[in-house]
């Protein structure tokens, strides 16, 4: 009963109040990454008097302005995806519903953000540019040598990581909150619908990266 009651509170708490807080902390997160560790970069000091500077400070600003909008795209995709996948297994599950289910999923992706700011302020207090695209904790890219490998591998390999397996389960649980069927069977709609085109997606990207 009681995790019933915790699933409740994550995944029907308001949709507009979870995705105000998504942004905030987004938007907090990105701000001490670029003020502590970017910016801090012997890379970022040397351009930031220089033309390169001012494009590197202009996508920075936008990196923070897009931060709802990219959201919102994310969300609808993927919620659609999940409702499709709930639709032709006969679950009864809302739009709205599915929307609220991977906006509480998201905030498992804070988890990753918070390591990475404190790695590189404690661990690693001197990274390169190139050390802080390149990290990802507990992701594939830590098996591999990141200079070493083709660049359109690095991506997919940050991707491939262990809170995105952890969001396959948030997402199992938000639907079978809603849909109070066996779990088995949302297990097969999650992985039948996102799981397969995050999969599909990262295949694509290296296969047309250049």
């Amino acid at each position: 009963m009681q995790t019933e009651n915790e699933a409740k509170s994550i995944f029907a708490t308001d949709k507009k109040l979870l995705f105000v807080l998504l942004c905030l902390i987004t938007v907090l997160l990105l701000y001490l990454k670029k003020s502590f560790i970017e910016n801090e970069t012997a890379a970022f000091e040397f351009l930031q008097d220089r033309p390169e500077g001012t494009i590197l400070t202009l996508i920075s600003t936008l990196q923070f302005i897009s931060i709802p909008l990219v959201y919102l795209w994310k969300f609808t995709i993927i919620a659609f995806v999940i409702w499709v996948g709930c639709f032709m297994y006969g679950y009864r599950v809302t739009y709205g519903q599915c929307w609220g289910v991977v906006i509480g999923a998201e905030f498992i992706f804070f988890i990753p953000e918070l390591l990475k700011i404190v790695w590189f302020l404690t661990i690693e207090p001197d990274p390169a540019w190139t050390d802080i695209g390149a990290f990802y904790p507990l992701s594939l890219m830590h098996f591999v040598d990141y200079y070493s490998i083709d660049t359109r591998y690095a991506y997919p390999l940050r991707a491939l990581n262990v809170f995105e397996v952890v969001y396959w389960f948030l997402l199992v649980a938000g639907i079978h909150h809603y849909a109070r069927k066996e779990k088995k069977i949302v297990w097969y709609i999650v992985l039948s619908s996102y799981v397969l085109i995050f999969l599909l997606w990262l295949v694509f990207y290296i296969t047309v990266y250049k």
